[in-house]
Formats: structure tokens, C-alpha cells, sequence
């Protein structure tokens, strides 16, 4: 049985000043400590926890006064990180200037804010859910009975939860993200393919004709992009503050407008007993080249995300997902399949030179998408990224 991982995530109520200095300063100081670690790791070439564990352990605990478990949880924070870091440099993903990254994440031990989140275990950290609070280790003792809020749909994945959790300091507020591992039930046989054509016009187009226009967001975003750039120029103390103020605001509802979609996605390809098919635009920001004026667009085009969105929900609800090869779906006519770059006329308008078929241009590429999907489920590719 496999099982998908979701984030529940609480907000913590320190009931005095003190509990919310002792959660900062724990936070200070594991972080400083996994700093130390991360050096050691980095010159020793100490990679795998037991032999850093071995190293530092003693060292963590007398110079930083952590706790045993804490001391524990510190080691494995920086290995996970060396770990994700070797990972990412393996498949290629650390962006446009990889290879500059790369050399400079080779060059030098990794370094961890101040501020970073830090994972806690059920040794330092207990949950009660009947009376909705936490008790947690900090560098300044145990603090019981921490109140915490979330929604009743994150309550009922608590119940459920096991292992860590991690604490986030964000905005001077306290966070708890917890993960939850729900059984994956099995993808059922489709009937069919629900195609789903990306962009930044429109934020996603159905193959059954549906446009998610992405105006709205893009005016949203534009208007705090001007709203930064205000700011940025101001350079006072409260032009600083403001920018602290809003500077997560466009991320959640970008965030929000996506996971919108991406349920509206799996609830239509569920209701017709259909899978999904998406296209695999990993490394696309490399592959395109945009004019100076719209490259911040391409930036803050979010599409990874609704993808993973679009990705989790349908397994957490059996639709199978199946990513395709995107080349020429804008291209190629859905109907006859002759593909020519004069078949799109303009952004909007898609008419084939050969039948003659006439459609919107991102309708029309979600029709080969789905096509597409239909080729890569019978070689049984399932829930992976794959080629068509």
C-alpha cells in the first residue's frame, strides 16, 4: 500500500512573552548549532548521520546547551540537507545558473538562517488534541500547555499523524507543520484523459473546452510587483516595514488560486472517470527565451506548483496522472495532427493549414495533451513524468 504525505499545519498561541522568546531562542540556537555541524560535515566530508552524529554530538551539547534529542534531530537536519542538496545537483534542479550554483554550493558548507524551520520528534514534542495543545522542549525548558489553532480538516489529519514535526517562525508567529501519511488508494482504469494545457494567459485549459483565465492573478500580481518596486525605492524604515508586511500576500494567493484549479481538475476527471494528463515542463524556464519585459512573468509563472497540486490531489483521490511531452501540442492540429508553426496564427487562435480546423489555441493544445495521455497510460506509465 502506498501512501501520500499531506502538511497539517498549526498555529501556535504563546500565552506570555516568555514562551515566545524561548521559541525564537530555540530556534536561534538550533540553528547556529546545525551551522556548527553543517562545517563539520562539509571539511571532514562527514555526510551520513551516524558518523556525524558521532563527531559533533558531545560538542552540540556542551557548547549550545541542547538537549539530547535536540542534539539528535540537529545532526539529521543537516545530513537531510546535504542529502537534498546532492539530490537536487544529481537531477539538475538548481535552476537557470546551475552550473554557478552548483560550483558554489560545492565550495562552501551549507548555512541555515536564523530563523529555519526545526523538525522536533515525540521525544521533545507531544501533542494534545483533546485539549489542543502542545508541549515542547526549548533551550529554556519544557513549556506545556501551548494553545494552538487550525481548521477542523487539519484537526482530523492530526489524528492520524506519526513521526516529526517542524517549527516555523514566520512574521513573528509560530507555526507546527506536521506530516501525515494518508493510504494512496489504487488509480482506477480510465476512461479516457481529461488533457490540461498550462500558460500564464490563461492558467490552465481543459480539453472539454473550460478556460481558468489567469487575468485576474496577473493583474494581482503586477499590482504588487509595482508596489514593491515603490517601496524598494523609498528606502525608509517604514517603506521596510510595509515590505515586510506584504511580501508573502502575492505567494498565498497565487498558492490559493492554484490549489482552486487543481481541486476543480480532479473533481471533473473523477466525476467522468477520466485520468489527467499534464504537460512536463520541468527545465522550461531554461529551454525559453523571453523578452527583457516579460521574463518576471515567466518568473513567477507557478506552474511547477499547480502541477505538484494537481499531482497529490488526484492520487489522494485514485485519478490516474500521466505527464506528456510538450513539444508542438501548440502546433499540431487535434483533429488531423499536421503540425506547423503557421497553425498558430496568434496567442489565441489556433487554425490548422491543412483541414482546416478552427480553435482556441490552448483548447486545441489541451486536445493533444489528452491524446497524448491516452498513448502514454496504454505503454503504462503511470503517475510519473513520461514522454509521449
Amino acid at each position: 500500500m502506498f501512501c501520500v504525505k499531506i502538511v497539517a499545519q498549526v498555529k501556535l498561541m504563546p500565552v506570555s512573552a516568555h514562551d515566545a522568546h524561548a521559541l525564537a531562542a530555540t530556534l536561534r540556537t538550533c540553528n547556529r548549532a546545525a551551522n556548527r555541524a553543517s562545517e563539520v560535515a562539509f571539511a571532514r566530508g562527514l555526510k551520513r548521520r551516524n558518523v556525524l552524529q558521532e563527531a559533533v554530538y558531545h560538542q552540540l551539547k556542551a557548547d549550545y546547551d541542547l538537549g539530547a534529542q535536540a542534539a539528535v534531530r540537529v545532526v539529521k537536519k543537516v545530513c537531510d540537507a546535504y542529502a537534498t542538496l546532492k539530490a537536487n545537483i544529481k537531477a539538475g534542479n538548481l535552476g537557470p545558473e546551475g552550473s554557478r550554483r552548483r560550483r558554489r554550493a560545492e565550495s562552501k558548507p551549507i548555512a541555515f538562517r536564523e530563523d529555519a524551520a526545526q523538525p522536533f520528534d515525540d521525544r521533545i514534542l507531544t501533542w494534545n488534541l483533546d485539549e489542543r495543545t502542545v508541549s515542547i522542549w526549548t533551550v529554556a525548558g519544557r513549556i506545556k500547555g501551548i494553545p494552538f489553532v487550525c481548521s477542523e480538516q487539519a484537526m482530523k489529519l492530526l489524528a492520524t499523524r506519526k513521526g516529526e514535526s517542524d517549527l516555523v517562525m514566520r512574521d513573528g508567529m509560530f507555526f507546527l507543520s506536521a506530516t501525515i501519511d494518508l493510504a494512496e488508494p489504487e488509480p482506477y482504469e480510465p476512461g479516457g484523459f481529461l488533457g490540461v494545457d498550462l500558460g500564464i494567459v490563461n492558467i490552465a485549459t481543459t480539453s472539454d473546452g473550460r478556460i481558468m483565465a489567469g487575468g485576474s492573478l496577473n493583474r494581482y500580481r503586477k499590482r504588487y510587483r509595482d508596489l514593491r518596486t515603490k517601496l524598494q525605492k523609498k528606502r525608509t524604515k517604514s517603506a521596510k516595514r510595509a515590505l515586510k508586511r506584504v511580501r508573502r500576500r502575492e505567494a498565498r494567493h497565487a498558492a490559493h488560486v492554484n490549489h482552486v484549479i487543481a481541486k476543480q481538475l480532479v473533481a471533473t476527471a473523477q466525476r467522468t472517470s477520466r485520468g489527467i494528463a499534464l504537460e512536463d515542463l520541468s527545465g522550461i524556464r531554461q529551454r525559453v527565451t523571453a523578452k527583457k519585459d516579460q521574463r518576471s512573468t515567466l518568473h513567477f509563472w507557478a506552474f511547477a506548483q499547480l502541477g505538484a497540486f494537481v499531482a497529490y490531489k488526484a492520487r489522494r483521490a485514485g485519478v490516474p496522472v500521466v505527464f506528456v511531452d510538450p513539444r508542438n501540442t501548440s502546433r499540431q492540429c487535434s483533429e488531423c495532427r499536421h503540425t506547423h508553426r503557421s497553425n498558430r496564427v496568434d496567442q489565441a487562435r489556433f487554425v490548422c493549414r491543412s483541414c482546416g480546423t478552427v480553435l482556441h489555441a490552448d483548447h486545441n493544445g489541451s486536445r493533444n495533451i489528452a491524446h497524448r495521455g491516452e498513448a502514454v497510460w496504454k505503454r503504462g506509465a503511470v503517475n510519473r513524468p513520461s514522454t509521449a
